[in-house]
């Protein structure tokens, strides 16, 4: 049973943090848009990447020791893309202001956004594989912990997303959004830059 609460305290302390997907989450939220959909998206891949981190991450980094370089490239590229749409959106005024239920994003393109915020993002796997997969290393039952770590997944993305939902008569105005949108890009160039920030900085030393 104490696997089960080591699992559950560090799956919170993990997610817990505001970055690119809880805030694509937050703001799909307030747009009660697919919110249910990218919940799910977000809770189930947190629950694959633990499960690959109490089980097997170990051989796969050790076999692959570039992953890592090639994890943090893709993701900051993403990054990088996000924010210069996020920052144009703010600029324009516009197109991300519309009310729920109005000028809806596709499901297609909301899932693939959700997906890349996911798995293109290196500190997901920090946090979930390596080091999830770390402390599950001195816990039995492997089960329980992980069992406590997706638990607190599924409650913390749901929780952010429906929790959301409450915030729409204080995020009514245009204003709050294009700041928001604002945000949101600076907080993606940011954690861009922070990716990249380990590369650059052995190039300089070597």
């Amino acid at each position: 049973m104490q696997a089960f609460w080591t699992g559950l305290g560090l799956g919170f302390s993990l997610i817990m943090a505001i970055g690119a997907q809880n805030a694509f989450l937050l703001r799909q939220g307030i747009r009660g848009e697919h919110l249910f959909m990218v919940c799910l998206i977000c809770a189930l891949s947190d629950a694959l990447l633990l499960t690959f981190g109490v089980y097997g991450a170990a051989t796969l980094t050790g076999r692959f020791p570039t992953l890592d370089i090639v994890m943090r490239l893709a993701g900051a590229l993403f990054l990088l893309l996000y924010g210069i749409k996020g920052l144009a959106s703010a600029l324009r005024g516009g197109q991300a202001l519309a009310p729920a239920g109005q000028t809806k994003a596709s499901r297609g393109r909301t899932v693939g956004v959700c997906l890349a915020l996911t798995w293109l993002n290196p500190h997901v796997y920090l946090d979930t594989v390596v080091l999830a997969g770390a402390v599950s290393s001195q816990q039995a039952p492997k089960g329980a912990f992980l069992a406590g770590a997706v638990l607190a997944s599924f409650i913390f993305f749901f929780g952010l997303g429906y929790g959301a939902v409450r915030l729409r008569p204080l995020l009514a105005h245009p204003r709050v959004w294009q700041i928001l949108d604002g945000l949101m890009a600076f907080l993606m160039w940011g954690m861009a830059v922070a990716l990249l920030w380990p590369l650059i900085a052995s190039s300089l030393i070597t």
